[in-house]
């Protein structure tokens, strides 16, 4: 690798969603266009992939997260008063409860130790970072609950936690999926800062926020998401193959197939090559 070539986590979300999404996942981690995936824990893909998995990650070596869900699918425990019917809610409600108050302490600690219980069980291992579908990790209790579990459960600066603010300026200067950064980015304020004391590593950038539409090529928002300083930046994705079981659960559909094509296309690694970058585990972007 030639000097000067930055190290950024390049991670693709929703493993374990549904066969679709797990192949495509695994195809970029082959290639090596992904250096970082987050799994999602309580959903049937999981326990069917992960275990084959874990040997292809020995093959190509990534990250493996957990990817926190509170939101929209089934919960592994009763969550008494999140769920609806084993149902978890969607983002808005769960948000309005973190921040009114009236989200049961006890209920988010069971289905987080539930989901880190199920990602131990099929991996093998702690997972190297936590997240969380729709960066419900940032929200009041629940972000709290994750830090202390992972404080418990690990040995000290062993697992990262995603933070998801970037600074205004750098997100402005991108421009694309700026208005969101913003909203994200506030909910994720002081998360950084909390995980430190804790001695909880964590990035510095967060990028690869967009609406999800086709009104700009997914070139385009990649490219914008390569520029601009930090040190340790992680861009996050959302590639996968459509399926009739991510059709069943998920509304985001076509979205993937299009960061799909992007990632795996040569594209991809002349825009990496050309922006100084490669993708690098979390190690490889330090403390």
């Amino acid at each position: 690798m030639k000097t000067g070539v930055k190290k950024i986590v390049l991670c693709a979300d929703d493993y374990g969603l549904s066969g679709g999404v797990c192949d495509a996942i695994e195809e970029l981690v082959v290639a090596a266009r992904l250096s970082a995936t987050s799994a999602m824990s309580g959903i049937p893909a999981w326990r069917r992939r992960g275990q084959s998995f874990r040997g292809l990650v020995k093959q190509h070596p990534c990250d493996v997260g957990l990817h926190l869900t509170m939101t929209g699918q089934r919960s592994i425990t009763k969550t008494h008063g999140i769920s609806i019917d084993g149902m978890l809610p969607s983002i808005g409600r769960l948000t309005r409860q973190a921040f009114t108050g009236t989200l049961p302490v006890e209920s988010v600690r069971d289905e987080v130790r539930a989901q880190l219980d199920a990602f131990e069980d099929v991996w093998g291992g702690p997972p190297d970072y936590v997240d969380g579908h729709q960066h419900a990790h940032l929200l009041p209790v629940i972000r709290g609950v994750v830090m202390e579990e992972i404080e418990a459960r690990y040995a000290r600066g062993s697992v990262w936690l995603r933070s998801c603010t970037e600074p205004v300026g750098a997100a402005f200067q991108r421009r694309v999926g700026f208005s969101k950064a913003l909203t994200i980015g506030a909910f994720g304020t002081g998360l950084r800062a909390s995980a430190a004391r804790r001695g909880i590593p964590s990035n510095d950038s967060f990028r690869g926020l967009y609406d999800f539409s086709d009104r700009l090529p997914y070139r385009e928002i990649f490219r914008a998401s390569l520029q601009g300083g930090g040190e340790r930046i992680l861009v996050h994705c959302h590639p996968g193959r459509v399926d009739d079981e991510l059709r069943a659960i998920d509304p985001l559909l076509e979205p993937r197939e299009r960061e799909l094509a992007y990632l795996a296309s040569n594209e991809c690694g002349e825009d990496l090559r050309a922006a100084g970058v490669t993708p690098g585990r979390f190690r490889d972007i330090g403390t």
